[in-house]
């Protein structure tokens, strides 16, 4: 796989932003047209991530002794629930860094690659070194996202996928980002 062919086309975070608040006024296809709803709150949550976030002071500290000198490619869609809280507190984060975005069902070929049980699950955040070469990958939430999703589908009667959102929204508001840097910095 090449996926310095990935990065070069890939885009920056501002430049994402842009192009989900483009197919929310102006649809590209009938994809762009039903998820209408998914890009007006992707672009909400993204906004909101990107005032609330601040980077914890041992996390950057702990960042800077992992010595890591690559970069960083997302692979993502705007109207993704999930995307829309973890990637401004990726970018934010690891501001010091080149991030990257390249938009999934653009490049199926890429994401076949990063599956998650099977899935094409999103957001992906890729670690690679200054020769495009992975080094390590995460995704697509924290540990406690994929407990409540085992959570729903071990019994969706009792858990409804509603409540699975809400619980999910709730916990990303509330943990702003300190567990997926966790989860990323144990990665380097």
């Amino acid at each position: 796989m090449d996926i310095k062919k990935f990065w070069n086309e890939a885009v920056s975070y501002n430049e994402y932003l842009r192009e989900a608040g483009e197919r929310l006024g102006n649809p590209r296809n009938q994809q762009d047209a039903e998820f209408a709803e998914y890009y007006k709150l992707g672009i909400q949550r993204m906004n909101r991530m990107w005032e609330k976030y601040i980077p914890k002071e041992e996390q950057v500290e702990a960042l800077a002794k992992k010595h890591f000198r690559g970069k960083i490619l997302i692979i993502s869609e705007a109207w993704c629930g999930d995307a829309s809280q973890v990637i401004p507190v990726v970018v934010k984060f690891f501001e010091q860094f080149d991030v990257r975005i390249t938009y999934r069902d653009q490049h199926p070929s890429l994401i076949d690659h990063f599956l998650t049980e099977n899935s094409r699950s999103i957001p992906i955040v890729i670690f690679l070194d200054e020769d495009n070469q992975v080094i390590n990958f995460w995704g697509p939430r924290p540990k406690y996202g994929k407990e409540l999703l085992e959570k729903h589908r071990s019994n969706p009667e009792t858990y409804t996928k509603d409540e699975f959102y809400n619980d999910l929204q709730i916990y990303y508001a509330k943990n702003r980002g300190k567990d997926t840097i966790e989860e990323l910095l144990a990665l380097l």
